[in-house]
Parts: C-alpha cells; sequence; structure tokens
C-alpha cells in the first residue's frame, strides 16, 4: 500500500511539472528518450533560482571561495588519474527473456526477474563503464577518445594552481562550479531523481593536512543549514554516514544528507574528505608539482580537500516533493518565495473600468526586478488556483477599492489570507518577502 502511494504521488507531480510548465519528457514528440529531461518556462525559472542561491551561499556571502566554470570536455588523461577510466563501473547482467538490463548488486539474482517473472534468465554480471565516450576530430580512433565528463569536480582539481594564483588565495579557500555532467546510468528512474545528463554544483575546499577533520564538521553544519533556506521541512532531511565498506576509494570519510522521498530516504548531498587523493593523482599523471607553498612556515605540501556535492536537479525534485500539498479544494506548491519561478501574479477583478490598465502599469514597475505574472482570464478564484499549482507566493488584485483609494488586495499563496497594501509598496513588500 505504501509503495502504491508512492507512485501516486509521484505520477501527480509529474502530471503536475507537465501541465503547468516545469518539466517536459525530452524529444516527446519522437516517443521521448529515456531519463532525459527538458525544463520549461517555470522549471527554467525554479533551477536558476536554486543555482542563484546556491551561488550566493558559496561565492558572494564568503570570502574564501573563488568561482569556476570549466569545460565539458577534458584531456583523457584528466580521467585516467581519477580512477573513472579503470574503476567507474557499475556490474551489469541482462535478462535474456525481457532483455531488461539491471545493476547486478541491486536486485537479487536468485529470484525470477522483476520485470517479467521469467527465472534463472540473467546473464552473467559484466563491468559497464559509466563514462559516455566520444571522438574529438574527424578520425574515430583511440587516439582521439575523449569524454562526457561525469563530475565537474576533476575540473577544479587541475585548475587548482591557476585559481590559486590568479586570485593569490592562501590556504584555506575554495573553488565552486555549477555545470553539467552525464552518466551512462543503468537504471535511472524516478522522474529527474537519477538522470543520464545532470547538472552538478560542486565546491571543493583545499584546507592544510591535519586540519581536515575541523574544516569536514564545519561543512557539514553549513550545508546542512542551507537546506533551511530552501524552505525544506527538516524532519524530512537526515545525515547518513557512510561506513568503511561504503566510502569512495579516495574518501576518509564521507556524509550524505538524505531526504526522505516518495519512494524512500535518498542522497540529496554528498560531503567528503578527499584527502589529497585527486591532487596527488593528477601530479603522477601530469608531471606538474601540485604542492601548495606556505611562505609563513616554508613546507610544502600536497592540500587536503574537502568536498560539497549536490545534484541541481535533484535539489528541484526535493523542493518540488516537500512543496506538493493537496488540499480540500485545491493543490498548491509550498515553494520558499525565494525559488519560486514566478514570484507575484498581478489580476484585475475586471475587464472593465480601467482595472486591467492599472494591473498592467503594475506588472510594467514591478519587471526587470521579479518575474511577475499578468492574468485577466477567468474568475479569480480559478486563477488563484492556478497561482497555487505554479507555486507563486503573491497575487495582487486591483478591485473596485483601487479606484478609489490605489490599494490592491495582495493574497497569501500558503494561507490564503487576504490584506490591503498600497499600490506604490508592491515592489517593497516583494524584496522584503522574498529576501525572508
Amino acid at each position: 500500500m505504501a509503495q502504491k502511494n508512492a507512485n501516486s504521488l509521484m505520477d501527480k507531480l509529474v502530471s503536475l511539472a507537465k501541465r503547468r510548465g516545469f518539466i517536459f519528457q525530452s524529444s516527446e514528440i519522437y516517443g521521448g528518450i529515456n531519463s532525459c529531461y527538458d525544463y520549461g518556462p517555470l522549471g527554467v525559472e525554479m533551477k536558476k533560482n536554486i543555482k542563484e542561491l546556491w551561488w550566493k551561499s558559496m561565492v558572494y556571502e564568503r570570502d574564501d571561495i573563488e568561482g569556476l566554470d570549466a569545460s565539458i570536455l577534458m584531456h583523457p588523461k584528466v580521467w585516467e588519474a581519477s580512477g573513472h577510466v579503470e574503476g567507474f563501473t557499475d556490474p551489469m547482467v541482462d535478462c535474456k527473456v525481457c532483455k531488461t538490463r539491471f545493476r547486478a548488486d541491486q536486485i537479487d539474482l536468485s529470484k525470477p526477474c522483476p520485470v517479467c517473472g521469467s527465472k534463472d534468465s540473467f546473464t552473467e554480471a559484466r563491468q559497464f563503464n559509466l563514462m559516455f565516450k566520444t571522438f574529438m576530430g574527424p578520425v574515430e580512433d583511440s587516439a582521439n577518445v575523449v569524454y562526457l565528463r561525469p563530475e565537474t569536480a576533476q575540473g577544479i582539481y587541475v585548475n587548482f594552481h591557476n585559481v590559486r594564483e590568479a586570485a593569490r588565495r592562501k590556504l584555506p579557500f575554495g573553488i565552486a562550479q555549477i555545470g553539467k555532467a552525464f552518466r551512462n546510468e543503468i537504471t535511472p528512474g524516478n522522474f529527474i531523481f537519477r538522470t543520464r545528463e545532470f547538472e552538478q554544483m560542486e565546491m571543493q575546499f583545499f584546507v592544510r593536512p591535519g586540519e581536515d577533520e575541523k574544516w569536514f564538521e564545519y561543512w557539514k553544519e553549513t550545508r546542512r543549514k542551507w537546506y533551511n533556506r530552501l524552505g525544506l521541512n527538516p524532519d524530512k532531511l537526515r545525515f547518513h554516514q557512510h561506513e568503511k565498506d561504503e566510502l569512495a576509494h579516495y574518501a576518509k570519510a564521507a556524509f550524505d544528507i538524505e531526504y526522505e522521498f516518495p519512494f524512500g530516504w535518498n542522497e540529496v548531498e554528498g560531503i567528503h574528505n578527499r584527502t589529497d587523493f585527486d591532487l596527488k593523482r593528477h601530479m603522477e599523471y601530469s608531471g606538474k608539482d601540485l604542492r601548495y607553498f606556505d611562505d609563513q612556515t616554508k613546507e610544502r605540501f600536497i592540500p587536503y580537500v574537502i568536498e560539497t556535492s549536490v545534484g541541481c536537479d535533484r535539489t528541484l525534485l526535493t523542493c518540488l516533493v516537500d512543496a506538493y500539498t493537496e488540499e480540500e479544494e485545491r493543490v498548491v506548491l509550498k515553494l520558499s518565495p525565494a525559488i519560486a519561478p514566478i514570484k507575484a501574479a498581478v489580476f484585475p477583478l475586471v475587464k472593465r473600468d480601467g482595472m486591467p490598465e492599472i494591473a498592467k502599469e503594475i506588472i510594467s514597475n514591478l519587471r526587470g526586478d521579479f518575474r511577475v505574472f499578468y492574468d485577466e482570464s477567468g474568475s479569480v478564484g480559478r486563477r488563484y488556483r492556478r497561482m497555487d499549482e505554479a507555486g507563486t507566493p503573491f497575487c495582487f488584485t486591483v478591485d473596485s477599492q483601487t479606484l478609489e483609494d490605489d490599494t490592491v488586495t495582495v493574497r497569501y499563496r500558503d494561507t490564503m489570507e487576504q490584506e490591503r497594501i498600497a499600490k506604490h509598496e508592491i515592489k517593497a513588500f516583494l524584496e522584503e518577502h522574498i529576501k525572508a
């Protein structure tokens, strides 16, 4: 029953996401392509708001982190050094009957196929590299192989000295990056939770060896607090510590921030103590000295790295799931105003008596500062409901009283309560409530 309810909720969310223009299936008119999605008018705004909030918290509000935008295509030796060419694999099996592919470590091979029910139908497990491979230049041979990056972190490591020298940084400092990554996942699913093309928001913080544990604890707590700014229910968030048998080969310690989705607790963000593994490997493979020189102690050493890595698409899904609310008479997305795609809607009560002109004047004054929406179609109640589903936190209505005293009705999405404010106070009202 719990699984049925979870599927029902996800089906409703997927339907709303398409209906309101958050997320569409990629190439839908051709039947779609598995686990690839396009962001519609509301989705692209919400995703931009999430990225801007992350960037603001990482770069603008701090004095110890610099930004970077590294190339998606990198020298293939980068991925040899990182271990992705050799070790970035999953064990894969196929059902001989229905041809469905599974990760061997995620199903019980002694049981029937979960898709078609056939017994003893699985192939032997094979290692399957998750990187997308392509060729650079006109000749498709092994000398011209390049990869679509499976993570953004390596672009930060190979630019460690470039950023440090250009920005004149001393330890500790971090490098932040938002960018696309690609993984040829065997079993993607749960809408945009696990996709083959996704966007990461990563920050690598470089510290002196011996200070890594202190900074690891600092970033665990700092990143946990960030989810309060997204407006997520704290009761649905938790830390999951990686045990020794779960740790990646490069990690000294690792914690996931998990959210309780309809399909169970799953990772939203990872915080890892990567030690000096990455810079040491790139020193070895490139022959370049990536050590840090401390001009006070006159020491040379390879910095340790504390990583925070969060999926932007997965964060957006988390916010949609957390905000989705069914009430007696409406469905509403109770998104934080900071990430809501449309900040405000403005309505004329009726299409006469100069009300549309006043409403459009208000819209004109708000554009350039906020993403706002004008609607004069249907009853005000129906317009409210449409905005509720879009997650719009505030609706302003021009009515007959506006003609008398230049006030408008502001309606709050979450409570549906209404009050009147002066027309000239709308911009300050939005600035105050969105910042809060």
